[in-house]
């Protein structure tokens, strides 16, 4: 169930669980109740209804959406919970309007819901707005977009107690042109240009001369 505050942000209100017919989901605890430093405890918990069900969640995404005046995204945003994350929180892909959310957020509570639901959705909401232009995933787009949606100071990255992994970044790229270098956990899948020199030359739009080269690590 969701509602809507005097100043216009919609909140999401807490639900009851049914314990007979939802299945079963890992939950993660404070790392500081493991008895060993960097261990994390998982038990199971059920997964809830009402206000966590995935139908609720995309509503509370269309009402946030419409709410930024980004009313072309509305009819098909969608918001599903992928057990496949483990390390990550959310993930939004504005090729399919889909908002990807962690299971494990729910031992957290509705607030870390909300506020990762509102994250995400700022992925969609700077991508909307920019139109053709490429933007840094989180850049000052989405950095206005958090705000819009009411996160205030919101950081790249979470900071919850999820259990990770390190991941060597083996390929190297490099800028023809400022010879700035990105490091990359897999290749890019397709031609990729530096986005400084594409917004300094070429007013942020593609130019093979700003591309992305693969070099040999040092």
């Amino acid at each position: 169930m969701s509602a809507t505050k005097g100043d216009g942000r919609v909140l999401l209100m807490p639900m009851n669980l049914n314990a007979k017919t939802s299945p079963m989901i890992p939950k993660v605890v404070d790392s500081r109740m493991a008895k060993n430093p960097g261990e994390f405890l998982v038990t199971p918990i059920r997964f809830p209804e009402g206000d966590f069900t995935e139908a609720a969640l995309t509503a509370t995404a269309r009402a946030l959406l419409e709410s930024v005046g980004c009313a072309g995204l509305v009819p098909q945003v969608k918001v599903r919970w992928n057990r496949r994350l483990r390390t990550t929180a959310g993930l939004a892909c504005f090729r399919r309007c889909l908002v990807s959310l962690n299971p494990r957020l729910i031992a957290f509570g509705m607030p870390e819901v909300d506020r990762t639901l509102r994250h995400e959705l700022a992925h969609l909401v700077a991508r909307f707005r920019a139109g053709r232009h490429r933007i840094q995933a989180h850049g000052p787009e989405w950095q206005r977009a958090c705000v819009d949606l009411g996160l205030l100071d919101e950081k790249r990255c979470h900071d919850l107690p999820l259990p990770r992994r390190s991941v060597a970044r083996k390929h190297l790229y490099r800028c023809r042109h400022c010879k700035a270098e990105v490091w990359r956990v897999r290749p890019f899948r397709r031609a990729v240009a530096c986005l400084s020199c594409c917004r300094k030359y070429n007013s942020g739009r593609y130019d093979e001369q700003f591309k992305f080269v693969k070099i040999t690590p040092p």
